[in-house]
């Protein structure tokens, strides 16, 4: 794979990248809109193909927060075509890695030496390459190590990068009012938190500590002396993604062995920690040769405040979801409902949520659940295709919901779909046996 040897960090620099896009994609519409009058029968699956590849290549060489945005889509397999999800879900582990010099000047400047100085021996060309950092191989005093190494400026270009966004971000969703700033802000906090390695470093030595006795979770070491806040060292785990476990599995108990860990590590997280990993795509899991899940980056993690998390869950209740008083109580808490809202907003939020939280909360209606149920994730996908439909929809107010669902949603989506990809089987309760009040 050809390596970059430079990454643009200026705003003007990045913002020419994506105009440059941008012709691209507006080229494949023409040409696509051309051949339909010759062929009143062509579908878009072409031009969704087209557009998907010249997008990805684009935010591919800015890296950072910008082929973050196409991971984090990548995840919802409901809202994109399949051709955008297939090369957007390259970004969650294989981009065009930094070029062996940049590599080693990486080092002496966060490092203060070489990498060959550092350890026995490391791999100039990096294993895996994704939105932020890569992975380089390493050993050291016999340890196998990945070392995970910073792009250069991806703190730098995140306020930039969200500049850029915001204006397409604001219409799409139609947020209105100066309230909704709370969003963005949201999202800078969070990107500018995974470039912060030393924060890194602290996340997953408290992560892997409080959730060691989870069964058939794994995690690796972390080498503080050979980390810094660009450069993190912990030992290399044998496996494969996620993604690509289950793709091939045949053996149901072994998906149900990972999901069960998975179900149990999220939840765990959830209700014990009140924070929570908010990454759940597959590059961030792999599964050994005896079936334990091994997570791997603790970046990101989403604390839950109490504010927060108890009407959140509430809301799972069958008793308060079809209590129309409880229900509008909670939908005030978590702020998608607002007291500046018109009769007919208050009508067609409290509709569109009723029948959201009733599907997405199925899986804590009761004490098991059967992530391999296609009518479930295809009612999920229908409701997703009625509301990108709804003209209604675009009209009103979009500010809706505390900040904090931007990330905990993320959470639950990426989640879903690992179980479904998993077709796990679990028993939902099973984390509280973990519970310190347990």
């Amino acid at each position: 794979m050809k390596t970059i040897d430079k990454i643009p960090t200026g705003k003007i620099e990045r913002a020419s990248q994506l105009v440059k896009t941008g012709f691209k994609v507006g080229g494949n519409y023409v040409a696509y809109y051309g051949e339909k009058i010759v062929n009143p029968s062509l579908t878009k699956d072409k031009l969704n193909e087209n557009n998907a590849e010249d997008i990805y290549d684009g935010l591919q060489n800015l890296k950072g927060s910008a082929l973050k945005v196409a991971q984090m889509l990548s995840m919802d397999k409901s809202i994109m075509p399949q051709a955008y999800v297939d090369k957007f879900s390259l970004s969650q582990f294989s981009v065009p890695p930094l070029s062996a010099p940049l590599v080693r000047k990486t080092f002496k400047k966060y490092l203060g030496k070489f990498p060959e100085e550092i350890y026995d021996t490391f791999t100039p060309n990096s294993i895996n390459a994704a939105s932020i950092g890569q992975v380089h191989v390493a050993t050291k005093n016999g340890k196998k190590l990945a070392v995970k190494i910073q792009y250069p400026g991806v703190a730098d270009s995140i306020s930039s990068d969200l500049a850029l966004v915001k204006p397409f971000a604001t219409r799409m969703f139609n947020l209105k009012g100066k309230d909704s700033e709370k969003y963005f802000i949201e999202v800078e906090n969070k990107l500018l938190e995974e470039t912060n390695y030393i924060l890194e470093l602290k996340q997953s030595l408290e992560m892997a500590n409080a959730c060691k006795d989870i069964a058939n979770l794994r995690f690796p070491n972390y080498y503080p002396e050979l980390s810094s806040e660009k450069i993190l060292t912990m030992d290399w785990m044998e496996g494969e993604h996620l993604s690509e476990f289950a793709a091939k599995n045949t053996d149901r108990a072994k998906g149900d062995k990972l999901g069960q860990a998975l179900w149990d590590f999220y939840m765990f997280q959830m209700h014990e920690l009140r924070q929570v990993h908010a990454d759940p795509h597959p590059g961030n899991f792999l599964i050994d040769s005896e079936a334990n899940l091994m997570p791997i980056d603790f970046g990101c993690i989403k604390k839950v405040p109490d504010e927060f998390y108890f009407p959140y869950f509430e809301l799972a209740d069958p008793k308060v979801i079809n209590n129309p008083f409880l229900f509008n109580e909670k939908l005030y808490e978590l702020e998608i409902l607002r007291l500046d809202d018109s009769p007919a907003e208050i009508e067609y939020f409290t509709g569109i949520f009723h029948r959201l939280l009733s599907l997405f909360t199925k899986p804590f209606h009761g004490d098991y659940f059967d992530f391999s149920d296609e009518d479930f994730f295809a009612e999920i996908a229908v409701m997703g295709e009625d509301f990108t439909k709804d003209t209604q929809l675009r009209k009103m107010n979009g500010n809706r919901g505390s900040k904090h669902f931007l990330y905990i949603n993320r959470t639950f989506f990426g989640l879903y779909n690992l179980m479904h990809d998993l077709k796990a089987r679990v028993a939902t309760q099973n984390y509280m046996i973990y519970s310190s009040t347990s």
